[in-house]
Order: structure tokens, then C-alpha cells, then sequence
């Protein structure tokens, strides 16, 4: 290319308008996006266009290296540059190793969060999961400072805020309060569309015994999603939703662990009434390792509009644990309102394939199965049968087969011979994943 040649005649890259431009480098990594700043006037421009930096997710290492330094510097670094054009952050501290690092966190926040704060002015979404400020790493000081400066941010940028993450903080219930009623500090009302709080509180706090927590959220007025832990869940908590979030609520995320106390009577009636003010609400259960009936029954009531349960076993282990009667008698109370179902349990001592086959039968709209269980291969076969002849209109099948061999040469080829035999309708109208797992 002759040098002398003007930059317009030597390639269409001269003439691309800024929006193309800051299109592309969407693409690139921040060095390339600073080394193409350099080039000329016109990509330099393109750099601090707002579109480029309105997302964005910084990452912290939690283990000592020698990056480790930079990623901090990078941080402040970014939000003082291009802080000003972000509406969505995501802010990740991977697996804290020390106290050392978490100090290290701890001032790296307080310094990025009071930039921004001063400077944005557009911040919808914010992201921070699984601080688990809990655990002995976080020292009480450096704990109470953190949450100080995520308070005093959180009063600042209320107003525009539209959806919080603080998954897995694990705050004390005067902490995790505190920190929510920031929200509110300016107007005593807080307009968040979607709230995560999943695991926001300590293990072991029965949240809804305690009339702080309803009191806090009592001021959010705009509620859509609502995530949180049964621990959480009250009848006057409902109540609270009912009164403040009728015209916005529609979807509820409950997640209820062994380890959080669950053992609440919430009554079916304020289930009711909420899913009376609330047009077409939207409950969605996710269980893990809370699997006897006795428990399930109190929690599970006919009057909540369930769509989606999810039963996870994981490690559970109780010789007097029976899966049938939840199969046979609770989960067929929403056959008219369950569309997804994921059950994974280890339990090797029950047959359950004809209660499952027949829960399947039952709910109608049930579009999504994800089973993990000790199974038949031919309880496969007759799901895509049933599928074929218009019986269930599954959308999704996953399906781990467990057995108590170390070899499942057989399963496998059994399997094999499904799939050829529904491969049409499969590859057609199905998202379709079926193994034969060991489980020894």
C-alpha cells in the first residue's frame, strides 16, 4: 500500500461512522480496545461512546498471584475512565483466600463505589453474588466497612436502580436490613422491579419470625421478581406483597434448604389471596435436600400457584424416606398450574416409575421433566411413546438413569435403540438428553 495514499482511498475502515465502530468493538478486549484508541482520531472517539461500556463485569480473584494486583488497579482504573456510561454491573469475588485479600476487596469497593457513585447517574442493575460475609475470612471490621460502603452507594443510585443481585451475601438480619432499607433512604419508597435475596441472610435465621424483615419490605412498591428463602416467608410478609406489589408482582422464587428453618405455618388462605390480587403470579419452588412428606406438605399448600419444583436430594440420606406419597399425593394439587419439574433424588430402595409416569399424565401443561433417579430404560421408551400418541407435550427431557453397576453397556444400547426408534419426533420437536449414570 503506497503510504502517500490518503487514509479515505486506502480502506473502508476510515470512513465507518462512529456507531459501526463502536459496534465492532463490543467484540474486543479492553487492551485491544486501548490500542485501537491510538489509531486515530475518529476510533479514539469511538471508544468513549456510551454504548461500548454500559456493561460490565469485574472480576476478582480471590487467590494470590500476580495478577491479582492489577485486577484490583484495573478495577478503580475502568470505573473512573468509563464509570459514568454503566448501567449494568456484575462485580465477582472468586473463592476469597484470606483476610488479607478480603481487606484488599474491601478498600478496592470502597474506592470503585464512591467513584461511581459521584459519577453515574444511569446505574439500572447491580450484581454482587456469594460474598458469604459470614465465614471467618471477612473480619468483623472489614465486614462492617463493606457493607457501609454498599449502603452509602445503594442511597445514592436508588433512584435509577432497577434490579439487585446480592445472592449468598449471608448478612445478619439487622445487616441485611439495613442494607435493603438503603433503597428507600431518600424517598421511604424503593421502585426495584426485580430483587435476589436468595441466601442473603445467615444459615439458620428464622427470618420470618421477626417483624424487621416484613417492615423492610414493605416499602418495595414495584416488586416484579421476588427471590428469597422459605425462611423468609410469612403470612404477613404476603400480606405486605399484597397490599404494595399487586399491580407489579409476577413471579416468586423460593428456595428452601435443610439447613434454614422451615418449620413456619404459613396458612393456604394468604397463598389465596395473594393469588387473588395478583393476576397470573408465577411460584416457583427449589428444594434441596428438604424431601420427606411431612415437610413438603406443610410448605407445599393447594392454594399456591406453582409452576416449577424442583427436589433435589443431593446427599440426603434417611433409611425411612419414602419419594411416593409426594409423587402420588402433593405434587398432583397443581396438574392445572405445573410446567416444570426436576426431581433428583438417590434413593435406590423405591420402584417409582408408574407414579411418574402418571404424575406426567396428570399435569397437563407440564413442559419441562428433568428426572435424576434409579429407573427402568423402558420408562423412557414410554414417555416418547406417550409423547408420540398426544398423551404429554414435553418440550424438554432430561433424564440420568442410575444403576448400581459399574458398567451400563446394556442401558446404553437400549437407549440407542429409543432414540432410532423416536429419532423423527425427537430431533423435531424436542430438547433431548438421556444417559445411564453409575452410581456406586
Amino acid at each position: 500500500m503506497d503510504n502517500n495514499e490518503p487514509l479515505s482511498d486506502q480502506s473502508c475502515w476510515a470512513t465507518l461512522p462512529t456507531v459501526c465502530l463502536s459496534h465492532l468493538f463490543l467484540y474486543l478486549g479492553d487492551r485491544d480496545k486501548s490500542n485501537a484508541a491510538q489509531v486515530c482520531k475518529s476510533w479514539n472517539l469511538a471508544m468513549y461512546s456510551a454504548a461500548l461500556w454500559q456493561t460490565r463485569t469485574i472480576t476478582f480473584s480471590g487467590r494470590p498471584s500476580r495478577s491479582n494486583a492489577f485486577d484490583f488497579e484495573a478495577a478503580v482504573w475502568h470505573v473512573k475512565r468509563f464509570g459514568k456510561y454503566l448501567e449494568h454491573l456484575e462485580i465477582k469475588f472468586l473463592n476469597p483466600y484470606n483476610a488479607v485479600l478480603t481487606r484488599k476487596f474491601q478498600l478496592t469497593m470502597r474506592g470503585l463505589l464512591s467513584r461511581l457513585g459521584k459519577s453515574n447517574n444511569r446505574l439500572k442493575s447491580l450484581t454482587i453474588q456469594h460474598l458469604e460475609l459470614e465465614r471467618l475470612i471477612w473480619r468483623t471490621t472489614i465486614r462492617n466497612s463493606f457493607i457501609k460502603s454498599l449502603s452509602f452507594f445503594l442511597k445514592r443510585i436508588s433512584k435509577h436502580l432497577d434490579y439487585l443481585n446480592l445472592k449468598g451475601a449471608r448478612l445478619t438480619l439487622e445487616q441485611g436490613c439495613g442494607v435493603l432499607s438503603s433503597l428507600s433512604y431518600l424517598r421511604n419508597v424503593t421502585y426495584i422491579s426485580e430483587l435476589n435475596i436468595e441466601d442473603f441472610f445467615s444459615q439458620h435465621l428464622a427470618v420470618y419470625s421477626n417483624p424487621l424483615f416484613t417492615q423492610t419490605l414493605a416499602t418495595f412498591h414495584s416488586l416484579h421478581v421476588l427471590t428469597l428463602n422459605y425462611n423468609c416467608i410469612s403470612d404477613d410478609l404476603l400480606q405486605v406483597l399484597c397490599d404494595n406489589c399487586s399491580d407489579s408482582l409476577g413471579t416468586i422464587n423460593i428456595k428452601c434448604h435443610i439447613h434454614d428453618p422451615h418449620g413456619q405455618v404459613v396458612w393456604g388462605m394468604s397463598w389465596s389471596n395473594l393469588a387473588k390480587q395478583v393476576n397470573n403470579l408465577k411460584v416457583n419452588f427449589y428444594f434441596e435436600r428438604v424431601m420427606k412428606f411431612d415437610h413438603l406438605s406443610r410448605i407445599l399448600l393447594p392454594e399456591i400457584p406453582v409452576r416449577n419444583i424442583s427436589l433435589r436430594s443431593c446427599y440426603f440420606s434417611d433409611p425411612d424416606w419414602s419419594l411416593r406419597p409426594t409423587l402420588s399425593d402433593l405434587l398432583p394439587y397443581y396438574k392445572q398450574t405445573l410446567q416444570r419439574l426436576t426431581l433428583e433424588f438417590n434413593n435406590s430402595h423405591e420402584i417409582l416409575d408408574e407414579e411418574l409416569l402418571r404424575l406426567l399424565l396428570n399435569c397437563e401443561r407440564l413442559r419441562y421433566l428433568k428426572i435424576w433417579a434409579f429407573l427402568d430404560v423402558r420408562f423412557v421408551e414410554k414417555i416418547l411413546q406417550y409423547q408420540e400418541d398426544g398423551k404429554c407435550y414435553l418440550h424438554t427431557l432430561k433424564i440420568r438413569i442410575y444403576t448400581n453397576r459399574y458398567e451400563t453397556n446394556e442401558e446404553d444400547r437400549m437407549l440407542r435403540d429409543i432414540y432410532r426408534k423416536f429419532r423423527g419426533m425427537i430431533e423435531s420437536k424436542m430438547n433431548y438428553f438421556v444417559i445411564a449414570y453409575p452410581m456406586m
